[in-house]
């Protein structure tokens, strides 16, 4: 097979250069190995900083809504910046009660660019169903020090698939979200329309009425409407978050709706927004947590309700047996016995805490499963979104 090489002017130049790329390779390489290997490349310096394994924080500020509604300002120590985010993430929060560790997302109420001097702002609401929530409003104070994971969730705006109008629904602590949204567009970091459609029972319980007033006389591109299901106040709407409501302050061309709030909120638009005919990718929904009343749902086996089962948790080469109700996630189960169960969003989504189900039967909600094809076909489960309907066996990952 013969060789064909182009050549230039000079023929015999081009070979002979040729020929000695191995040698002029090899030069190089001599010359370079002399000086020292960088300790930390630059790429790997970022990644570090936007997504961090841990972040160790401190509270700095605490603004009292109510006894039971608190926002808490989380800094770091040295002001050095926090790991960026989009507006609408959330933080994990990492907290011991007693024996139990377990984790808590809260949104960012705060916009982004406060990330940038080092500090979170989150909103925590007394959950009378819960104890994370009554812990921190009853111990955390100023100088408390908080550990959280980096910014985390998928709802936040992306203009490659979002309208340019959102349409946000809102409902009690649900609003936190849209306040980070609202203030990155104030500054400039996200551009789109606003239009939140906050839904309380009165006026007393609308978080954050005076944030919004200030960023709309700020930035037009924001507007937040109140909607009270228990009164009638000038300048409010009364009633509930209904698709007639949402066309009227939509309009006419396309638009996004993006919801966040309690799972009874959730089901009355599971009623409501069909009736928009808006293409799927136009309707996104933030987590909403563990179902708290399974056996509510279609599927659950009557019988399983109130009952306690054994679950066997296996991981790192140790077993454990506790106790489980099966009025509760797996996950909780596990936390409530001090087991350092990994978890992040707590719903069902990000597969952080994925286990596999050696044994025994749980129940899934469909709303929360959101597991791939692959882990129903061989057997794994996201403890977070699955509850006990008989003795468990379980391989759980390490932990945090």
């Amino acid at each position: 097979m013969a060789l064909y090489v182009k050549a230039g002017p000079f023929p015999a130049f081009d070979m002979l250069r040729f020929k000695n790329l191995a040698r002029t390779r090899d030069r190089h390489i001599a010359r370079a190995s002399s000086a020292p290997l960088p300790l930390q490349y630059g790429t790997n310096g970022l990644a570090a900083r936007l997504h961090p394994r841990v972040q160790n924080l401190a509270v700095s500020d605490i603004a009292e809504h109510s006894p039971d509604v608190k926002t808490y300002t989380l800094s770091r120590s040295d002001g050095s910046p926090a790991a960026y985010f989009r507006a609408g993430q959330y933080l994990s929060v990492q907290l011991e009660i007693g024996d139990s560790r377990l984790t808590r997302p809260y949104s960012i109420c705060s916009g982004p660019r406060l990330a940038l001097e080092g500090k979170y702002r989150i909103t925590v609401k007394r959950d009378p169903h819960g104890f994370a929530s009554s812990y921190i409003l009853d111990n955390w104070k100023k100088g408390t020090e908080v550990r959280t994971s980096d910014a985390e969730g998928c709802f936040y705006y992306e203009p490659m698939r979002d309208a340019s109008r959102v349409i946000a629904l809102a409902g009690g602590s649900g609003i936190t979200p849209f306040l980070s949204m609202a203030s990155a567009i104030r500054d400039g970091e996200e551009d789109f329309e606003l239009t939140v459609l906050y839904g309380t029972k009165s006026a007393k319980d609308a978080l954050f009425s005076g944030e919004f007033r200030e960023i709309g006389r700020l930035c037009p591109k924001v507007r937040l409407v109140n909607v009270y299901s228990d009164e009638d106040v000038p300048g409010a709407e009364h009633g509930f978050l209904s698709a007639a409501l949402i066309r009227r302050y939509a309009g006419p061309g396309s638009y996004s709706i993006f919801a966040c709030g309690p799972q009874a909120m959730y089901r009355f638009l599971d009623a409501e927004l069909p009736k928009l005919g808006l293409r799927r990718k136009f309707i996104r929904r933030e987590l909403f947590g563990a179902e708290k009343a399974p056996w509510s749902l279609p599927g659950y086996p009557a019988a399983a309700r109130d009952r306690e089962f054994s679950i066997t948790v296996r991981s790192c080469g140790k077993q454990t047996v506790i106790k489980a109700s099966a009025n509760e996630s797996v996950l909780a189960a596990m936390e409530r016995a001090g087991i350092a169960a990994p978890s992040r969003c707590r719903s069902g989504e990000c597969g952080f805490c994925h286990s596999r189900l050696v044994s025994g039967d749980v129940f899934i909600p469909e709303a929360s499963d959101g597991r791939r094809a692959g882990d129903k076909v061989f057997g794994y489960i996201h403890p977070c979104a699955s509850y006990p309907i008989g003795d468990l066996v379980i391989d759980l990952p390490g932990s945090y």
